[in-house]
């Protein structure tokens, strides 16, 4: 009998990838149409500094704290419908309000137009009246190095930087120097150096690949937010998470990394069919709830909870 990964293999291997950038996109769009949201989910869409997005919010959450979602899809692909499921899912394990930005896509608009998207909707939400020790900032794959590089913009213009980070699969070194390219090509069905290449190249449009900002292993990581890191150990972007750790953890920041078993790239799309799917979702979670502060609680309050 095979394990539910192995059914996502064969599912993915069935649906290759189109070259077609149109056909591309909708296939990714096509993963998160297939599942339901949590039942009374509430989904808004919203204007947020410009840039679209999508409020959700499950019955029990609160909505005083807010994790802010960056898609992936290699920054020429991914929607609001991509990954409306998992973002919603991961602020029903969270007990927060989530927005989805549907940040602008190469090769359309290449770099800086997504980070400056990731900023504009960050600060919309302090806008709101939403207070930083309130907000998660949280992307998958190239969303996850989007959230990097949005922190470390807002820490160069002396914005306050969000309570904590989630990162899922980040993708972080546009220079494509992992080893794991290699050594995890024939396990991973998701994505292979030569396709990363092309949507690196699209998105950088000639900048420089260790810019910090487009790449954040490049960056000094010095003071930025509590963090975790998540990914699989069938990804070929296992060496961009570990490595991203080394760095943070050398820089002093507080680092979780959790290598999951046997998983491949951004394995969360697929948590209604996978054991381990809702089992890193409930993960983040925890992580987030036990980093943001609760709401209407001050902050002398919360140092003194945490002392007792």
């Amino acid at each position: 009998m095979r394990s539910e990964i192995d059914a996502i293999r064969a599912f993915l291997q069935a649906q290759p990838r189109p070259a077609d950038l149109v056909a591309r996109r909708a296939r990714l769009d096509s993963f998160g149409r297939r599942d339901a949201l949590p039942p009374g989910t509430r989904v808004t869409p919203v204007d947020a500094g410009g840039v679209p997005g999508e409020w959700t919010l499950c019955p029990g959450g609160d909505p005083e704290r807010v994790l802010i979602f960056l898609h992936g899809g290699g920054y020429m692909a991914g929607s609001l419908d991509s990954h409306r499921h998992v973002v919603a899912r991961a602020g029903q394990d969270a007990g927060v309000r989530t927005l989805a930005l549907a940040y602008r896509l190469a090769p359309e608009h290449p770099f800086p137009a997504a980070l400056d998207d990731a900023v504009a909707g960050y600060r919309f939400v302090l806008e709101q009246g939403i207070s930083p020790e309130q907000i998660a900032l949280c992307g998958e794959s190239a969303g996850g190095g989007l959230a990097v590089a949005a922190a470390l913009r807002l820490r160069e213009a002396g914005d306050p930087l969000p309570g904590c980070l989630w990162l899922s699969s980040p993708w972080i070194d546009l220079a494509l120097r992992g080893n794991s390219f290699r050594t995890k090509a024939a396990v991973d069905p998701m994505i292979q150096r030569l396709y990363l290449s092309e949507l690196a190249a699209a998105y950088l449009s000639g900048a420089d690949p260790q810019n910090p900002l487009a790449s954040p292993l490049y960056a000094d990581l010095r003071g930025l937010p509590p963090t975790l890191i998540q990914v699989g150990s069938d990804e070929t972007l296992l060496d961009d998470a570990v490595c991203l750790a080394g760095a943070a953890g050398s820089a002093g920041m507080n680092v979780t990394l959790r290598i999951w078993p046997a998983m491949i790239h951004a394995w969360h799309l697929f948590f209604p069919n996978l054991a381990e799917g809702r089992a890193a979702l409930s993960e983040v979670g925890t992580f987030v709830d036990g980093h943001l502060k609760p709401r209407n609680m001050e902050p002398n309050m919360r140092t003194e909870a945490a002392s007792v």
